[in-house]
């Protein structure tokens, strides 16, 4: 497969994303070998870590590949959407749990998917050239891929703040956040990576690790804390029409390119996992929306106007004023039968 390498070198397992042209994009084929290679090193003595980094500068991963979910989707075809979303969100399963240490390489653009497979690593490193986003709402999806319980963890309301506005955010507020754990200048990671495949020690990243640049967001916080402490969407959006500051300003017309119902499924997940350390959990609540998202949701209206026509202008379902917590209760309701079953997923 040329979308991907796979290899042992040394103590370290070894994926690289090899898909530079298309911003190391994750396909279903790409899922499906990283499960696979997670499966074989999991109980190889040979190896005492995982090494996951991208081919070129621009992106580690710029999200998944989903195209094929729109062809699909508009045909009328579901299933192909809800199995790669399946095949995925096991895959972040297993990288989550994995009983060795994961150490991931962020640079430029990790979104979306490439946040399933570059944050839920033990120890995952950013440079300056990197930025992190959970962009998902701008097309019609909440964060997923584990996304919501990454958010769930981040200080204060900061998961709500950016999980509903989509933004980027670079090297010093991804640890912030908790999305990353060291920053090393990326003139330093090739010497670093041959360290960790002679050694097999995790503990030489101590030794590399500098103090990032000054966290953005920390200047932010309380403002973020007073106008994302509430219960749903509309909380949000009346406390910043009551602010006349330029950051509420702003948030209000981030939050207004984007999903009404993408992002008060996000708020809804994000509140009903947080507090609790599950992955499992907070992928089957991920789940439950993207199995519907094509018939119930704005999905394929969202990619259309992202990356199809490229117009930029969803006709969203809803308005930010429209009463909505009907539709959230819909989407976010237990599946049954068809619910993701993470059970023996070690």
């Amino acid at each position: 497969m040329n979308q991907i390498i796979i290899r042992k070198d040394g103590h370290a397992g070894w994926i690289t994303l090899d898909r530079p042209e298309a911003h190391n994009a994750l396909t279903h084929d790409m899922v499906l070998a990283i499960e696979q290679a997670l499966d074989q090193w999991r109980n190889d003595t040979s190896i005492k870590l995982l090494i996951i980094d991208a081919s070129g500068d621009c992106a580690f991963c710029a999200g998944g590949d989903i195209t094929d979910l729109h062809r699909t989707g508009t045909a009328g075809d579901y299933e192909y959407g809800r199995r790669f979303w399946r095949d995925e969100y096991r895959m972040n399963a297993k990288l989550a749990r994995f009983p060795k240490p994961v150490v991931t390489f962020l640079a430029g653009f990790t979104m979306g998917g490439g946040v399933g497979v570059g944050c839920h690593g033990s120890h995952r490193i950013v440079c300056d050239s990197s930025r992190i986003a959970m962009p998902e709402v701008t097309i019609g999806l909440l964060p997923d891929v584990g996304g919501s319980l990454l958010l769930s963890q981040a200080p204060g309301r900061l998961g709500e703040y950016l999980g509903i506005t989509g933004a980027r955010f670079a090297a010093g507020d991804a640890i912030l956040a908790g999305f990353a754990d060291y920053f090393i200048p990326a003139g330093d990671w090739a010497p670093l990576k041959d360290d960790l495949c002679k050694s097999g020690d995790w503990t030489r990243l101590d030794a590399v690790a500098q103090t990032p640049l000054t966290a953005r967001l920390s200047e932010k916080m309380d403002q973020i804390n007073v106008h994302f402490g509430g219960e749903a969407l509309a909380d949000i959006v009346r406390s910043l029409r009551q602010d006349d500051s330029k950051f509420a300003s702003e948030t209000l017309d981030k939050i207004g390119r984007n999903s009404p119902l993408a992002m008060a499924c996000g708020i809804e997940a994000i509140h009903r996992i947080r507090g609790r350390d599950d992955i499992s959990m907070a992928l089957e609540l991920e789940y439950r929306f993207v199995h519907r998202a094509m018939a119930h949701a704005d999905f394929l209206e969202g990619i259309r106007a992202a990356l199809i026509d490229r117009d930029q202008t969803a006709q969203w379902m809803h308005s930010l004023d429209d009463p909505i917590a009907a539709d959230v209760t819909k989407m976010m309701m237990p599946l049954g039968a068809e619910k993701l079953d993470l059970r023996g997923i070690e």
